[in-house]
């Protein structure tokens, strides 16, 4: 059943962005694809095998649960579009704190001091981009968020380049491809749209989430470092 785990998700995510482009009643595929592939990621997490990382578990799995919440509330009519971009917004926030917690088992936070000098330059440039698309009511909350997002991903950079475990460099290229994800995300709603976009958005977004869930099977209880 492990074997088919990745297969089902594989699946579930095709349906999620083939369906973000369909009309009427198909529209529906999306709506229920795009939160059940993430609830598949997140029981590859949740049945990783033992030894894992109890501490790191939890919070990774806590962190893809608000993922699918913040999935289903950036997917409500356009009626409550803005409030549930601000709900999605927040649920991504939650979530990337709970990755954090998790990213800072065995490693200090921001223990090599370049790395997040390296994403915060990347992501100030994005947002001074970006800053002109943005309405005044979003622009604090996608600030907010931002920071939080170049910080979960500088601390998961920085704890493979410290531990060098498999666990760390699963972890490491999905906080890169999350980032990589919400900045497609961003362009295409602020900037200006992008040709298949759900394509680059949601592929990227799986693919990281599933590399967060895949370093919980290759977790252990690394030494503290500095």
């Amino acid at each position: 059943m492990s074997r088919l785990r990745p297969l089902c998700i594989a699946a579930s995510g095709v349906l999620a962005i083939v369906g973000a482009g369909a009309r009427d009643w198909l529209l529906w595929v999306h709506f229920a694809f795009k939160p059940l592939t993430t609830l598949l990621i997140l029981v590859e997490a949740w049945r990783a095998p033992a030894p894992v990382d109890l501490r790191y578990r939890r919070a990774v799995l806590t962190g893809i649960a608000l993922s699918a919440i913040g999935d289903v509330f950036l997917m409500l009519p356009t009626t409550v579009t803005r409030s549930g971009f601000l709900l999605g917004l927040g649920s991504f926030l939650i979530a990337h704190l709970f990755f954090l917690r998790a990213l800072t088992t065995g490693v200090r936070l921001f223990a090599i001091a370049w790395v997040p000098l390296l994403f915060g330059t990347i992501g100030a440039i994005n947002l001074a981009i970006l800053w002109p698309g943005l309405a005044s009511g979003l622009r604090l909350p996608v600030l907010v968020y931002m920071l939080c997002l170049v910080a979960m991903t500088s601390q998961a950079v920085i704890r493979y380049l410290l531990l060098k475990t498999p666990s760390s460099r699963f972890a490491a290229v999905g906080g890169v491809f999350f980032l990589a994800s919400d900045t497609v995300l961003a362009y295409n709603k602020f900037h200006a749209p992008l040709a298949m976009s759900a394509l680059w958005i949601l592929g990227t977004y799986y693919f990281a989430l599933w590399l967060i869930a895949r370093s919980v099977a290759a977790s252990e209880m690394p030494n503290i470092r500095s």
